[in-house]
């Protein structure tokens, strides 16, 4: 395998060496991002030497390179995933004719708010989870954190190449609002409600890779169908890197449940008290969790009837994930029942294209949830972990501040109200899970809440010391 070349200041597979225009643009723009990443990244463990997964190039051999690495010094780089020969536009009005290689001046600005609305999460979630480090439960999971956190670096890097190659000025403005930007700052918050949540447990980093990290598996892959070919190719990339990031979320709880169900079966008893006496988080708690972070990251789709998605598709702009799965690509006579707070409704497809996405999303997420419910019924116990309504807690499109219950049902608000408290994590639930958060770094040892995992990484051992702290 090649190894990484120092030399380049931008490793990248866009020919920037032969574009100095865009070269120099982008080395203004990376000492403005290392100083986002002193200020905004994983606090305090700018000195660690940290086991680390670079792309070095976009084949199978080159995106995975293992190796010790300190976080500021990461290679953050633009890969774009090989071209496609003749690739034509694979769905809306445009169908069959080449894709775009520049973008069109009619789409210019719909492109960029899409790019720009993409590029804004990627640094959010950095943000988001910058103190965590110093709540870790082993230093498998510490290393796994830096893992998310240098790739989303990365995606971002993604973004802001593409508007920098392809909008002029207005992309370089936006490039370095994407640093200006942060999450839940009173006066410049990031553009999406989730990623302005706060993340103060490791409870919450496995939601929120699980959930939020899996919408943008699927923003990622209606951007891969792009006519704009920089788009998908960039895109398609990305997708290789964003599966890390829900196998941590799914093998996290994955663990949480593990170890909830070893102190059931010491203590004979699925008392909840009980159980948080001892060190664990009771299942209903998680259950809670699950909720929260599944109903914020559904808003993240939209609205259930959408004009601009009904155009995004239309234009070719963005199109459905794996849009060769469906028989109809152009959508102009395709009709949908939606379920609305005052009874059934019969829209286009084309404009239910958010819900269409919300839907697959959400089997999606029941994949995990099996995995954990088998694992509950192996132990012999009747409790099943669950998604919540997509109607449930919305605060965008048609459901949005109703009062409806988990399972989907329209209910007084006064009793939504008496309730919430206990469908959502409550304040004494959030200063439980926090009770919990105490830093452990021993090599090979876990905090008292969570299972180990089942391998290391890289065929490494679990007791392999995946972050040296200095």
């Amino acid at each position: 395998m090649s190894g990484i070349n120092y030399s380049e200041k931008i490793p990248n597979n866009v020919h920037l060496d032969s574009d100095r225009t865009l070269q120099r643009a982008l080395e203004h723009w990376q000492p403005h991002f290392l100083q986002w990443w002193h200020e905004m990244g994983p606090t305090d463990f700018e000195s660690a030497d940290v086991y680390l997964r670079t792309a070095i190039s976009v084949d199978a051999q080159g995106w995975a390179h293992y190796g010790a690495v300190h976080m500021p010094e990461y290679r953050w780089g633009i890969f774009l995933a090989d071209p496609v020969p003749e690739r034509k536009i694979g769905f809306g009005d445009a169908m069959g004719q080449p894709v775009w290689q520049q973008v069109p001046g009619e789409y210019r600005s719909t492109l960029r708010r899409l790019i720009v609305t993409q590029g804004d999460t990627e640094p959010a979630s950095v943000e988001q989870q910058r103190m965590l480090g110093h709540a870790c439960p082993s230093l498998y999971d510490l290393r796994n954190l830096f893992q998310v956190n240098v790739e989303e670096g990365r995606h971002l890097w993604a973004m802001v190449y593409l508007l920098h190659a392809y909008f002029g000025r207005d992309g370089r403005e936006e490039a370095e609002e994407l640093l200006a930007r942060h999450s839940g700052d009173a006066d410049k918050p990031r553009i999406l409600t989730t990623f302005n949540e706060p993340m103060r447990d490791w409870l919450s980093f496995f939601c929120f890779t699980y959930f939020t990290d899996r919408d943008g598996k699927y923003q990622l892959k209606s951007f891969a169908e792009s006519a704009f070919d920089p788009l998908s190719r960039t895109c398609r990339f990305m997708l290789t890197e964003e599966a890390h990031h829900m196998f941590v979320g799914e093998t996290g709880i994955s663990r949480v449940v593990k170890r909830t169900l070893e102190v059931m079966k010491e203590l004979g008893t699925d008392d909840p008290a009980r159980i948080r006496a001892h060190g664990a988080i009771d299942l209903p708690t998680l259950q809670r969790y699950l909720n929260y972070w599944c109903s914020s990251s559904l808003d993240l789709f939209g609205s259930e009837i959408s004009s601009n998605s009904a155009q995004n598709f239309a234009s070719g702009m963005k199109g459905r994930p794996d849009e060769t799965q469906y028989e109809d690509h152009v959508l102009r006579d395709k009709t949908l029942k939606l379920v609305m707070p005052d009874g059934e409704q019969e829209v286009p497809v084309l404009n239910a294209l958010n819900e269409v996405m919300r839907e697959s999303y959400l089997k999606d997420c029941e994949i995990g949830l099996k995995r954990w419910n088998r694992q509950i019924e192996r132990a012999g116990h009747a409790l099943r972990l669950s998604l919540p309504s997509s109607r449930f807690r919305r605060s965008i499109g048609p459901w949005a501040g109703l009062p409806v219950d988990p399972q989907g049902r329209l209910i007084e608000k006064s009793l939504y109200e008496k309730n919430l408290g206990s469908w959502i994590p409550s304040a004494a639930d959030q200063a439980f899970i926090q009770s919990l958060m105490r830093k452990v770094i021993e090599p090979g040892k876990m905090a008292a809440w969570i299972a180990p995992p089942e391998r290391g990484i890289n065929s490494l051992p679990v007791e392999y010391e995946y972050v040296k702290l200095h």
